[in-house]
């Protein structure tokens, strides 16, 4: 069996890829790698962003297993140019999963980097992998498990947030296990 963690980062002080995590969201950090102590942990990927990498930092100390950053947990970018009604837009992105903004990814873009990423660390001997990524692109990972994950999903979500799946003999199970 195949046990994955999908884990939204901490409270960030913005958007940008540079962006770091609030003193709160260094606190949940910790608090999260705590929340980890009795769960065997083989892997960390974690987006190259530095507010998730500062997330999976606390558990990558206290599990003694490196973090290993990939391109393709990046958040997905809706558009190049800031929206006044992005929410409304966000929304139509997930009715309409090939809406393209300029400048932007369209969700099933965002879904296929992600399907990539799973198919690679499916296959690998690890059993127990640590996935630190962004709200939407968690989002995303989660519906490629179920087709019900979507836009409510990604607006429930807290900073940080934690979904375990786990998966064995072709089947899975979604399970949110983070207790806010």
């Amino acid at each position: 069996m195949k046990t994955l963690y999908m884990i939204r980062h901490a409270k960030a002080e913005g958007q940008p890829p540079k962006s770091h995590l609030t003193n709160e969201g260094v606190k949940q950090a910790q608090v999260l790698a705590e929340f980890f102590l009795d769960k065997k942990v083989d892997r960390i990927f974690s987006s190259p962003f530095v507010r998730a990498v500062d997330t999976a930092c606390p558990l990558s100390i206290l599990k003694g297993v490196a973090i290993e950053q990939d391109w393709r947990l990046s958040e997905r970018f809706m558009s190049a140019s800031d929206m006044d009604n992005w929410q409304e837009l966000l929304k139509r992105t997930f009715d309409d999963l090939d809406l393209l903004f300029d400048g932007g990814e369209t969700n099933r873009d965002g879904m296929k980097r992600a399907s990539e990423f799973l198919n690679d660390i499916l296959f690998l001997e690890s059993e127990d992998i640590v996935i630190v990524s962004h709200g939407n692109l968690i989002t995303l990972l989660l519906r490629l498990f179920d087709e019900s994950y979507g836009f409510e999903t990604l607006m429930k979500l807290s900073n940080p947030d934690v979904f375990q799946v786990l998966i064995s003999d072709g089947n899975h199970e979604v399970t949110r296990i983070w207790e806010d």
